[in-house]
């Protein structure tokens, strides 16, 4: 069916039903507040970010905790899946963005190049490039593959707090 995926400042991830409304599972493993989540493309999968500096992956039939990764050193701040499902973004406010491997749970990259806090991040559609918003006014590009910077913008006067491709990956909006 229909889901819906929520964090909470109560350190708790929720799943719900679109159509009944009912609560499907809570998750629980996070110390502090959660500041972000997603599904995986199939619905199998959940991860989330938060306070405690820690990434979790979820199995949403289980609500097993699946992995923890804490290579951040301050709150997570976002999180998405790539489309493939197989590597899991993260940004945090030590200014860093991770990249991980789903099923290995390696840290495949660290991109630096933020001089304050990461607030978003999001995967091209075809998963060669991430695109990350900070506190420094900047939108940055980075190539999966290298850990390279491709591109920066700074066109913002205020902190970004929201960016994203478009579905053939040829543009960027952030905000």
């Amino acid at each position: 069916g229909k889901r819906v995926v929520s964090g909470s400042h109560d350190g708790t991830v929720k799943i719900w039903d679109v159509e009944t409304g009912a609560e499907e599972r809570t998750l629980k493993g996070h110390e502090e507040p959660v500041n972000c989540v997603d599904f995986s493309p199939d619905g199998k999968l959940v991860v989330s970010g938060g306070n405690d500096m820690t990434v979790k992956i979820w199995d949403t039939a289980t609500g097993a905790k699946v992995r923890t990764w804490s290579g951040h050193t301050a709150e997570i701040s976002s999180v998405t899946f790539s489309l493939d499902g197989k590597r899991v973004v993260s940004g945090s406010h030590d200014g860093t963005v991770k990249i991980w491997d789903v099923e290995t749970g390696a840290e495949e990259r660290t991109l630096k190049g933020h001089e304050e806090p990461v607030n978003c991040v999001d995967f091209s559609p075809d998963g060669k490039l991430v695109v990350s918003g900070g506190n420094d006014m900047t939108v940055k590009i980075w190539d999966t593959a290298t850990g390279a910077k491709v591109r920066t913008w700074s066109g913002h006067t205020a902190e970004i707090s929201s960016v994203t491709f478009s579905l053939d990956g040829k543009r960027v909006v952030s905000g």
